[in-house]
This record gives C-alpha cells, structure tokens and sequence, in this order.
C-alpha cells in the first residue's frame, strides 16, 4: 500500500509534466525508481508498463483533436518499434552493475538536453526533417536501455528544428503507444513485470493527473517547468552516480 501510493504521486507528477511539456514522464519516473534502489531493467520495465496506458490515452486524444501527422507518424513509429525491443533486450542481457552508472549518466545527460532546449532559442523558419527514421530508431533504443527519453530526444529534435509544437506532440505521443507497447512486450517475455504495486500508483496518477496538466501549462510558462525538470532530474542522476561509485 506504501508503494501504490507513493507512486500514485510520483506518476501524477511525472504525468503533469509529461502533459504540460510534451516529454520527460519516463525520465522522471525511472530517476526516482533508480534513486530508490530499483535495477535498471526492472525500473524501465515498470514506466514502460504504465507508459502504454498514459501514451494511449494521449495518442487517442490527440488523434481525435487532429493533431497527428500520419506521415511523420509512419516514419516514426516502424524504425522506433524495431529500435525499442532492441534496446529493452540489449538492458536485460547486460549485467545490472555495468549498466547503472551508464543509465544514471545518461538520465543526467537527458536533464542537460532538457534544460539546454529551455535555455534556448527556438528557431523561427521551419527547418527541412531529415533522418527523422533514424531519429525514431535511436530514440527508442535509449528510451527503453533508460527508461526514458523518447520526448527529450525525439519531441524536442522535431520542434527544435521549427515543426509546429501540437503536431510533434499529437504525432510523437501516438507513435510512442506502439513504441512504448513493444518495449513491455520484449520485457514481458525476457524479465516480466514484477512491481506491480508500482505500476498501478504509476498508472492511477498518471490517469488522474492528465486533466490537469493544461491548467498547469496555462499558470507555469513551458521555459520554466522544462528548466525545473532538467535540474530535478540531474540532481537525482547524480546522486545515484555517487553512490554507485
């Protein structure tokens, strides 16, 4: 019951977030689950298995809104399906003390790019999509090996490089359900899902959280929130960096 609602909160939060920026639930969520001693491959298992619900709810409603670029959304979805199940097989087949300082340095370079895009200037003539599939395949690959970071990576390349904000989001969520939906199957069948307390908190405030995050995009500027992310989590990935070493 401690853990349910513990991360009743930590899925609400994450899902605020998540809603009001377009990116960081996974990064958010695994940063606490690694900062409380969960394994690499058992913390990115369990976001990704909350994930599927708040990613399909997202993706459905954006759908319904017209927000959804269906060729940006082909183009991202096929190479990230195939780039998430390698990534989740490749974080289970390496042993746990190799891949946590890894992780925890790479969830600390994910809050640097987080706070890098706040602190930058957007450009102001949209830029011409190239690699976008090869951006999908990486992109997957590091959110399933860290839990995380599909929207810091691809949602915010894509709008870094001018793409109007509600279609890089419609379209990135609603690719990220497959996506997200993959990975959970690959870790299904290698490891299984255990933390099923966890998961449930994940998933109820996550669930509950999203009709609030267009009132905290409308009272906190996005510049803010993203630089309150980027440092939270840096901080959290540091702290596990020391104490693994």
């Amino acid at each position: 019951m401690e853990d349910l609602l513990l991360f009743i909160i930590v899925g609400f939060v994450a899902q605020i977030i998540d809603g009001a920026i377009g990116m960081a639930y996974g990064v958010s969520a695994t940063s606490v689950l690694l900062s409380i001693g969960v394994s690499p491959a058992v913390a990115s298992s369990t976001v990704h298995a909350a994930e599927v619900f708040t990613t399909g709810a997202s993706g459905f409603s954006h759908y319904r809104l017209g927000n959804v670029n269906r060729d940006l959304f082909w183009k991202l979805v096929l190479p990230g399906a195939a780039g998430g199940a390698i990534g989740a097989y490749l974080l289970v087949s390496v042993p746990g003390d190799v891949i946590q300082p890894a992780i925890a340095g790479y969830l600390f370079f994910m809050g640097a790019v987080i706070l890098r895009k706040a602190l930058r200037k957007k450009p102001v003539e949209p830029a011409e999509l190239k690699h976008t599939r090869k951006l999908g395949f990486v992109g997957a690959v590091l959110d399933a090996i860290g839990g995380g970071g599909w929207g810091p990576m691809v949602t915010g390349s894509l709008i870094g490089r001018g793409m109007e904000s509600r279609f890089v989001i419609g379209t990135s969520n609603a690719a990220e359900f497959f996506i997200t939906s993959v990975i959970s199957v690959t870790f299904l069948g290698t490891i299984g899902l255990e933390l099923w307390p966890m998961i449930t908190g994940l998933i109820i405030g996550g669930v509950v959280a999203a009709p609030f995050a267009a009132m905290v995009t409308r009272q906190l500027p996005d510049r803010v929130l993203m630089i309150l992310v980027g440092v939270v989590i840096m901080i959290l990935s540091l702290r596990n960096l020391i104490r693994f070493f």
